[in-house]
């Protein structure tokens, strides 16, 4: 529930940054999409510098009290940010939010701590249907109530829904923690008990490279359908079911693919979805109508439900108890670093060529990653069958 309250509000208001960005002032297009990458980058740089001192915070005093920093966090910022005066203002605020955010991420850390081995894969595809399904209603009713009210209702109530998460944590979360009392082990590099480290690096490396070509879009996601729309019609509402569709298909494919990976491992699943996902960012580069994009983007979102649940798998496996929440701190401080370097990357390519040159950027990012994968798994083949 929280992770679904997390993604919806989220997305409800990410998806028109740009265009409320655009509101502030008569940018050209390069000081646009540069100030629009700023805005979506600065959150996950903050994220990516704290989140290491957070997940080892959480291995002392359990993970519920991450989650509930959060929410707060997230509470507090997300509602100023609809009340920015100007782009500076907004910038600082999105910065701020980072270094408070981390919800999602601290939730797959609790469970994994949880949940029998055995069914890793389908909790993690579980947790994966919750985001998704946020991600999928978010961009929808925030379309419609930007295109109607303006774009600084969807932040307060981003800020509303994360307040609700707040309160549905403390209430309802339970977790038996307990911590850690070797001061040795507490001090510990969170990569000693681990067996294959190749492969757990490969897959904080994947979350980085995942990230920044799923994130990529996001800066101008909204002004390229602006673009292929002729600026006529609805185009938040429109932005929001482009942005929306990856959504349906991963919430239809998440749990399926993540007990495909309990039975048949995750290794196959994470490579068929890195060679189908670069397969389906290519044709986007060609595409001259907001329906062959959507179409393209709906079979992207089956490849992400292989690629990050999948992950996140991996690591579970792969980890000690006792430094899961340092492991997946590092992996947030990985996909944060992603969603700085994709949407900065976009917002450059897209502001020296043109926005579709994003989608063969984001094609090459998908190729280093598959490369990563294969190469770490040949160096570790003979890891257990349950990290296969």
């Amino acid at each position: 529930m929280g992770n679904f309250i997390t993604g919806a509000g989220a997305s409800m208001s990410l998806p028109f940054l740009p265009l409320f960005i655009s509101e502030m002032g008569h940018f050209p297009k390069w000081e646009l999409t540069l100030f629009a990458g700023a805005a979506f980058s600065v959150t996950f740089l903050s994220q990516a510098i704290v989140s290491p001192l957070w997940g080892r915070l959480a291995d002392r005093t359990g993970r519920k009290p991450m989650l509930m920093r959060a929410a707060i966090g997230m509470t507090i910022t997300a509602t100023l940010t609809g009340a920015s005066p100007n782009v500076w203002i907004l910038i600082l605020l999105r910065l701020i939010q980072g270094a408070f955010s981390g919800y999602i991420n601290n939730a797959y850390a609790l469970m994994a701590s949880e949940v029998p081995v055995n069914k890793s894969g389908r909790t993690m595809g579980t947790l994966t249907t919750g985001n998704v399904s946020g991600q999928l209603i978010g961009p929808i009713i925030g379309g419609y109530i930007a295109g109607i009210f303006g774009y600084r209702i969807p932040f307060y109530l981003f800020g509303g829904m994360m307040a609700i998460a707040a309160l549905t944590t403390f209430f309802f979360v339970k977790e038996e923690f307990t911590p850690i009392t070797n001061q040795k082990l507490a001090k510990q590099s969170a990569f000693a008990g681990i067996k294959h480290v190749r492969i757990v690096w490969a897959m904080i490396i994947s979350s980085m490279l995942i990230q920044a070509a799923t994130t990529s879009i996001n800066p101008i996601i909204s002004l390229f359908v602006k673009e292929l729309m002729h600026q006529h019609g609805n185009i938040a509402m429109a932005s929001g079911v482009i942005a929306a569709l990856p959504g349906i298909a991963t919430l239809l494919a998440a749990p399926k693919l993540g007990a495909l990976g309990d039975q048949i491992g995750p290794r196959r699943v994470l490579i068929f979805g890195l060679i189908f996902c670069a397969a389906m960012f290519v044709p986007m580069f060609f595409v001259t109508t907001v329906i062959a994009l959507g179409v393209f983007r709906f079979l992207v979102g089956i490849s992400d439900a292989a690629l990050l649940p999948i992950t996140q798998t991996v690591m579970t496996l792969a980890t000690p108890s006792e430094a899961i929440s340092r492991i997946f701190s590092y992996n947030q401080s990985a996909q944060a670093i992603g969603s700085v370097v994709g949407p900065m990357l976009a917002s450059i390519v897209a502001g020296v060529l043109d926005y579709r040159y994003v989608f063969l950027m984001t094609t090459g990012l998908v190729i280093i990653n598959l490369i990563v994968v294969v190469w770490a798994y040949h160096k570790d083949y003979q890891e257990p069958d349950q990290a296969e």
